[in-house]
């Protein structure tokens, strides 16, 4: 995406946050593993929640759920729905025993409650896997963006956000993105708000609350221009809906990168208290998007131009910008929008990028290949694992295959798949066991990508299992394997069900 006149406040203005970023970064360089990617500090209970919200404010939340809600209307609350309820179910289900047990990555946690080697390696492999999905998408969002911002095409977009990207995680470390996130969310949520609020008052919408405002432009599309953006499942089913909320909802309560942040807060109480601050800093933006997409559509139905579906859907993941211009927002205004897509795409990247790293430094190189590893040697393998990470989704980045919330998506099935159960099932039925933990995440592996692997040979498999959506019937089929395996095998040790019984369940907090 290219723009024929670029403006120089937006890009001063992205330019500027950036830089603060980094030298922010600068100055809480980490140097050490614990720090890298495993545990961080201690940032209290506010703090802890503004970087949980800032970790999960990607460019799928700040740029693509607008934009599929510009596309989808009432479909698109899925999204909303189940990503918002899947921390709901984390904070429910497994936030505080997560903390209680003590183990800084997902696959530490899974090698030492399966007490396996084999299911810690798995479990590391999905991780890497989904933070690579994951980083797809949020290239894609810094790619539109910078190439917006540039007045460039979107590949070479792509390769000048990922070097910046780049640049950050491997010069500050995770110390100096763990205090950042916080700067970082309160950038992503003035910059969302602040110009959905003059946005509104341009449109005559209530602009002091826009999320409670943006009604009469519903109304006014459905009665002056025929659209509704009210009408559910148009042109989908019901089962659609549910499947995605539902694999959105698991997904977020496997997630790796978000599960980390509860091992910095140092007792339960705090980390429950971070997820509950969290799910309210994250509500604030996915109160906005849908204004955004409702403003985007009265906009375009104003001008008269109504684009066909195609190209609709080939700006939707920039459409955020578009209304801003559109709407005739002045170009700081649209500068501070455009840093906050990149803020939220830059921080949730980092985090990713740095739970691959450590899974392969920590999770792999140290616990398979050389336990006797100096600190020194893991953090030169879990920068050069960053780097390699990086370009990898920077290739597959150049050619994404898909919308960005729909990229994400196939992360969240994956996660809701796979590291869910195992998490669910270990932490609340002490009888499962490294074999059951192994067979559920390879069958969860074999159905979240049973679509493109079976799909064109089987057509029932893509519509029980969608690329986005498998959890809903996956997850219960994955659990199910587990016990079932479990139960027909040997129990896990003794001492690991009374850890479970005395340390996880045995006490109140």
């Amino acid at each position: 995406m290219s723009n024929d006149m670029v403006n120089p406040w937006p890009l001063i203005i992205v330019a500027g946050v950036l830089a603060l970023f980094i030298l922010a970064g600068l100055r809480s360089k980490s140097r050490d593993m614990f720090d890298y990617g495993v545990a961080g500090r201690y940032t209290g209970r506010i703090g802890g929640g503004a970087a949980i919200a800032s970790n999960w404010m990607s460019a799928a939340s700040f740029l693509g759920m607008a934009g599929l809600l510009y596309l989808q209307g009432y479909f698109a609350l899925a999204y909303v729905i189940g990503w918002t309820g899947g921390y709901v179910l984390l904070l429910v289900l497994m936030a505080g025993q997560i903390r209680r047990f003590g183990k800084y990555t997902a696959p530490d946690f899974v090698g030492a409650r399966y007490a396996s080697p084999t299911a810690g390696l798995i479990s590391a492999v999905i991780s890497i896997t989904i933070s690579i999905i994951y980083c797809v998408a949020q290239f894609k969002g810094i790619g539109m963006v910078f190439g917006w911002l540039f007045g460039i095409e979107y590949s070479r977009g792509v390769v000048l956000g990922g070097a910046v990207v780049i640049s950050y995680v491997a010069i500050c470390g995770v110390l100096g993105v763990a205090r950042n996130q916080q700067m970082q969310y309160f950038v992503i949520i003035v910059s969302y708000i602040l110009p959905l609020m003059f946005l509104a008052h341009n449109l005559g919408c209530f602009w002091l609350i826009p999320q409670f405002g943006y009604g009469t432009a519903m109304k006014e599309l459905a009665q002056e221009f025929n659209f509704n953006f009210a009408a559910p499942f148009a042109g989908t089913t019901l089962f659609q809906w549910a499947a995605l909320c539902f694999t959105l909802m698991v997904g977020t309560a496997g997630l790796p990168h978000v599960m980390s942040r509860f091992y910095t807060q140092p007792n339960i109480r705090d980390a429950r208290w971070s997820v509950v601050w969290g799910l309210f800093f994250i509500a604030l933006i996915y109160w906005s998007a849908p204004a955004y997409a409702v403003f985007a559509r009265l906009l375009e139905a104003r001008g008269g131009v109504i684009p066909e579906p195609a190209a609709a859907r080939k700006m939707a993941d920039i459409m955020v910008l578009k209304a801003a211009v559109m709407g005739g927002l002045p170009s700081w205004l649209t500068g501070i929008l455009a840093a906050g897509a990149v803020t939220a795409a830059f921080s949730t990247v980092t985090g990713l990028l740095m739970t691959g790293a450590s899974s392969m430094s920590h999770d792999i190189y140290y616990r398979l290949i050389n336990p006797q590893a100096s600190e020194e040697r893991k953090m030169f393998i879990a920068k050069s694992s960053t780097l390699v990470l990086a370009a990898l989704v920077l290739l597959i980045a150049l050619k994404p295959p898909g919308l960005i919330a729909e990229i994400t998506a196939v992360a969240f099935a994956l996660a809701g798949n796979t590291i869910f159960p195992v998490f669910l099932l270990g932490i609340w039925w002490g009888r499962t066991n490294r074999y059951g933990a192994i067979a559920g995440m390879l069958s969860g592996i074999v159905i979240t990508f049973a679509t493109p692997l079976f799909g064109g040979y089987i057509p029932i498999v893509a519509v029980i299992f969608p690329v986005t959506s498998s959890a809903l019937c996956g997850a219960p089929l994955v659990i199910a394997v587990m016990v079932l395996v479990s139960l027909f095998t040997p129990p896990p040790p003794e001492e690991m069900r009374r850890f479970l019984a005395e340390e996880v369940h045995g006490h109140l907090d």
